[in-house]
């Protein structure tokens, strides 16, 4: 049983950052809409000061929103494959079972990157998104994601 909720998870990892992806590209405008208020660094008045810079380029903002699209979208087929791969392995021995995790290792992980790293650490941290109130909410959820991910991240891990 334990290997079908392994199983279970990765391919649930797989369509939420599957689902992320697509939702963004179905909403593109307000994507970079997003993307850009948020690295433009607006509307900051509890921190108003930067030790570095804003991006307000709309190139680069289509980039950077682009960056995180295909990410969601490798993040998501790595997981969706690692589902498939355990899947595969549910009825071999422990040791095939364990190989067979990689992919779904590998596409939660980087789903923590996404959300904790690229959301945490660079649109909390360096763009200060906290100080908005979309920022704020997104930097909230994209916290909540980070730790869900992280979870399951550690669940497949265990070794079988």
């Amino acid at each position: 049983m334990n290997r079908y909720i392994k199983i279970a998870l990765a391919a649930f990892a797989s369509l939420f950052c599957l689902f992320y992806a697509i939702q963004n590209m179905a909403n593109l405008g307000a994507a970079e809409w997003f993307v850009g208020t948020m690295t433009a660094m607006e509307g900051h008045e509890s921190y108003p000061n930067t030790f570095a810079f804003a991006v307000k380029s709309p190139i680069a903002v289509k980039i950077l929103l682009w960056i995180i699209i295909l990410l969601e979208l490798v993040a998501g087929l790595l997981a969706g494959k690692g589902a498939i791969d355990m899947f595969g392995k549910r009825n071999g021995s422990s040791d095939e079972f364990n190989e067979a995790k990689s992919y779904a290792l590998v596409g939660t992980g980087l789903a923590v990157i996404i959300w904790f790293g690229i959301f945490g650490a660079f649109g909390g941290a360096f763009f200060q998104m906290w100080q908005v109130e979309a920022g704020l909410n997104a930097l909230r959820d994209a916290s909540f994601f980070a730790l869900q991910h992280g979870v399951v991240w550690l669940i497949i891990r265990a070794d079988d």
